[in-house]
């Protein structure tokens, strides 16, 4: 639905585990010479603004990076985490929250590229003044990042790193992030894909994960982070999950060693949990 502003949510639970994972992605894909693209199909406005406008509404950061922000003890992944968030926030206090694209842009090498699309209107406009001078390096575009992903693939460097995390508001987008999954491993089946769901009482949430399971019997990660107890009937996100086809295998050590923390720091009941699991060649 394009009613939908991340601004509302910036830096909440969902937030946390997704750019941990993301973060972690990134600098393991950097770490050979040859360009890397990442392409983000659903990119919002780049960067958020917590102690203004939207992200005031219900400050869902201060449950999520906020309970980071002043720890002396993060496992290292969460750290790198805070770390470039911290990037944007040099004076200390957290007014700032970095999205995907933000985060990318801070982690990319000169010769990485970075391809961006966002059908809202008001956030595609603001994703594409943030990024109006970028060059090449990083273009925006307004638009449904499902046909952009299409568009896109295979990259001329036969690297890449694709983030999908559509709001799922219309229950249409898990049909939809599957149909693109599918046609993404037909034109590069060697990329990396990495995929955001929310947890909500809704069927196709709950079916979800095995039906990803089932585009690849081997090499991929799955894990989630639940932060409360469901709330009986409705709708309201009491966690989240990303799974990855094609994740480099030192991501699985990385996130066995972080998300039992997440777990209790961003715990805002005692049914917090995580649940991590693989399949790696």
């Amino acid at each position: 639905m394009l009613s939908y502003r991340h601004a509302f949510h910036a830096g909440n639970h969902a937030d946390v585990l997704k750019h941990v994972v993301l973060v972690q992605l990134l600098r393991y894909l950097t770490q050979k010479d040859k360009p890397l693209w990442f392409v983000d199909t659903h990119a919002g406005a780049a960067a958020y603004a917590l102690d203004e406008g939207y992200a005031t509404k219900n400050a869902e950061y201060d449950s999520g990076i906020g309970r980071l922000w002043a720890r002396t003890d993060l496992p290292q992944p969460v750290a790198d985490y805070v770390s470039e968030v911290r990037a944007l926030n040099p004076d200390g206090a957290l007014r700032r929250y970095p999205g995907s694209p933000q985060l990318a842009l801070q982690l990319l090498r000169a010769q990485d590229r970075l391809r961006m699309f966002e059908l809202h209107s008001t956030e595609s406009r603001l994703l594409q003044q943030y990024f109006r001078e970028a060059g090449p390096r990083a273009i925006a575009q307004a638009g449904d990042g499902f046909a952009g992903l299409q568009a896109v693939l295979p990259p001329p460097s036969r690297r890449a790193l694709v983030l999908i995390d559509p709001s799922y508001e219309d229950k249409g987008d898990y049909r939809h992030v599957l149909a693109a999954l599918r046609d993404a491993q037909k034109r590069f089946r060697s990329g990396v894909y990495a995929v955001w769901y929310p947890q909500v009482q809704r069927r196709e949430a709950r079916q979800f994960p095995e039906q990803l399971r089932q585009l690849q019997e081997k090499d991929w990660l799955h894990v989630t982070l639940s932060v409360k107890t469901p709330v009986a009937g409705g709708l309201g996100l009491h966690g989240s999950g990303m799974f990855i086809l094609n994740p480099p295998w030192l991501l699985s050590k990385a996130l066995d060693g972080s998300m039992p923390y997440l777990a209790r720091v961003l715990a805002q009941d005692p049914a917090a949990a995580y649940r991590l699991e693989y399949e790696l060649d």
